[in-house]
């Protein structure tokens, strides 16, 4: 099981990105799948989930910042981020909800400065 990650990068505060992650062997299917991150010295954290519907939760800290999509034919999960802020910064992960510890990989990197 393979997941390829792209979109990440460095922006300024404000700004946006679009983040995804294609999986291999179809393994999303019809699960609950999401995006979550990790800042330095901090615990990971889910940021937002999507059903196989399109039903999809946000943490309250990026509620109307942050959309979830997913494109089930193509077995890939996207997140575009808008009003980025520093604390934002982390590394982020898809997963299963809840989360598969054999499939975090490396995950992309998103830095906001200031």
């Amino acid at each position: 099981v393979q997941v390829v990650y792209s979109g990440g990068g460095l922006v300024q505060a404000g700004g946006s990105l679009r983040l995804s992650c294609a999986a291999s062997n179809n393994i999303f299917g019809r699960a609950v799948i999401g995006w979550y991150r990790q800042a330095p010295e901090k615990q990971r954290e889910l940021v937002a989930r999507i059903s196989a519907g399109g039903i999809s939760n946000y943490a309250d800290s990026v509620k109307d910042r942050f959309t979830i999509s997913r494109d089930n034919a193509r077995n890939t999960l996207y997140l575009q981020m808008h009003s980025l802020k520093p604390n934002d910064t982390a590394v982020y992960y898809c997963n299963f909800i809840p989360p598969n510890r054999t499939l975090w990989g490396q995950g992309t990197q998103v830095t906001v400065s200031s």
